[in-house]
């Protein structure tokens, strides 16, 4: 475990911090070292003990350093992957480097198409890692100066989707009722959330926000709700939770599908009765704030799985708002690509596409969304500045997927023949885990045939997350 972060993250001088996450400890304290005149470094062995981290902090890291394989499955990218979406789960601003020996292209593509900023195999040059983190560095300091306060313009587009999404912002903006918004991760829907408090007539009113993923549960009720002096160790004083600070104002709760089962009920009762207390008090306050909600999950699947109250979603989604992805967006690829080439003009210069990569760019379906291309724009802008890119420097930017239709056809005689499983059977040859590999992997190929090998449609089709599905299709591929 690295060192400790409560004193250094609430000092106002403290240098920059950056979360390492590596089960090596050579490599935690060797990385510590170079690191440490710039940076405070902190550390975490895997990714459950990074989240018991992230639940301490009293503020969030600038930066993350990831390695891929991690305990329980060190040889195997998986955990990973899933850490990279907790980690933008916690703080969707924060710039995550992966740092890694399990650096093939595949695992480098999906990696960045999550949402990290940047692979840098192992073992990484000291002057590199510098540059690498400062770059990043600086283009965070770039967008929160330019974040301070957003505007409804900020959802950048013209497609149909948009146009309609905002049409529907500005129906509900006014609304005393909870509005819920859907949307597959980097879409974008915390702007929703904004444009909704903007637009109405709570706009000079608070808006606060609380992450539902970012904060341990035994936290959150007193985050919402507040607590009373003596109400639990370590509660020295009374403190005002969300709820009461909010006001007349705007509550927005991100990634809801995240918040603990019993928290659920005592949320479901300031949505019907406006009542709630601190806790440690038996005195009913009331509160006046809208809420707003929002989620990357299927609540309704996470209902039929008994992980979210059914009552809760249906007082949620009263009014939903689905944030469309890149993919359904017509030509908005291309305005977003404008968009961030003019916002980090200032630090990086822009390039332009050529007519071919243009092509390739419209055709591409961002599977990370807005979060993947404004990466792309940065690497792009990093790699040739002010140049013109063409297809060939554009296309190994991209995350690919290839369909082996000679292994399916193979597959699908092999599974659907009741003669040949039976002879298998009775001599001995059939292998149960081998043969239900092959109906994994089977099924995934028929779902990515059917949605032309859209990684997102295939694993909502499946009902799986995304990295399960990308993670499994690369064990068949290896075998």
């Amino acid at each position: 475990m690295g060192e400790s972060l409560t004193g250094d993250m609430n000092d106002s001088t403290r240098k920059p911090v950056v979360l390492l996450i590596d089960d090596d400890p050579i490599i935690t304290e060797s990385m510590g070292f170079i690191l440490k005149r710039d940076f405070n470094v902190i550390s975490a062995e895997s990714r459950a003990e990074t989240r018991q981290l992230l639940a301490r902090l009293t503020s969030k890291p600038d930066l993350a350093l990831v390695d891929l394989g991690l305990p329980p499955l060190p040889h195997e990218p998986d955990e990973g992957f899933a850490l990279i979406e907790d980690l933008l789960a916690f703080d969707s601003q924060i710039k995550i480097l992966v740092l890694s020996g399990q650096s093939d292209e595949a695992n480098m593509h999906h990696a960045l198409t999550l949402g990290a900023v940047d692979f840098i195999p192992k073992p990484a040059d000291p002057a590199l890692l510098h540059s690498r983190l400062n770059h990043q560095l600086m283009l965070k300091q770039l967008e929160n100066s330019r974040h301070s306060i957003s505007s409804p313009s900020a959802i950048i587009g013209e497609s149909a989707p948009v146009c309609a999404l905002r049409e529907q912002i500005s129906q509900f903006a006014n609304t005393v009722f909870p509005v819920l918004v859907e949307g597959e991760s980097g879409t974008g829907k915390e702007l929703v959330a904004t444009a909704l408090h903007q637009q109405s007539s709570r706009a000079d009113k608070p808006y606060l926000v609380i992450n539902c993923a970012a904060i341990a549960p035994e936290l959150l009720e007193s985050q919402l709700f507040g607590h009373a002096k003596g109400a639990f160790t370590g509660a020295d004083k009374s403190h005002k939770g969300f709820f009461e600070e909010a006001g007349d104002g705007t509550l927005f709760l991100d990634e809801i599908g995240e918040m603990a089962y019993d928290l659920q009920a005592k949320l479901l009762r300031v949505l019907e009765s406006g009542e709630f207390h601190r806790i440690g008090e038996t005195q009913c306050i009331k509160s006046r704030a809208r809420i707003i909600a929002a989620t990357n999950k299927i609540l309704e699947q996470e209902v039929a799985n008994g992980n979210f109250r059914s009552d809760l979603f249906h007082r949620l989604s009263i009014l939903k708002i689905h944030m469309p992805p890149v993919r359904e967006r017509e030509d908005d690829c291309l305005i977003l690509l404008e968009h961030f080439l003019q916002f980090y003009a200032d630090s990086v210069k822009p390039i332009k596409l050529d007519k071919n990569a243009q092509l390739a760019w419209q055709a591409y379906d961002f599977p990370g969304n807005v979060r993947e291309l404004r990466n792309i724009v940065i690497r792009l802008c990093t790699k040739y500045p002010d140049q013109t890119v063409n297809a060939s420097q554009l296309q190994p930017e991209f995350e690919q997927q290839n369909l082996s239709t000679d292994n399916m056809q193979n597959v699908k005689q092999e599974m659907f023949s009741s003669q040949l499983i039976q002879q298998q059977i009775s001599s001995g040859e059939l292998n149960l885990n081998s043969k239900l590999k092959e109906l994994e992997d089977f099924v995934i190929q028929q779902a990515m045939q059917l949605y032309k090998g859209n990684l997102s449609k295939v694993a909502k089709a499946l009902q799986i997350n995304r990295t399960t599905l990308y993670s499994r299709m690369q064990k068949h591929d290896r075998h």
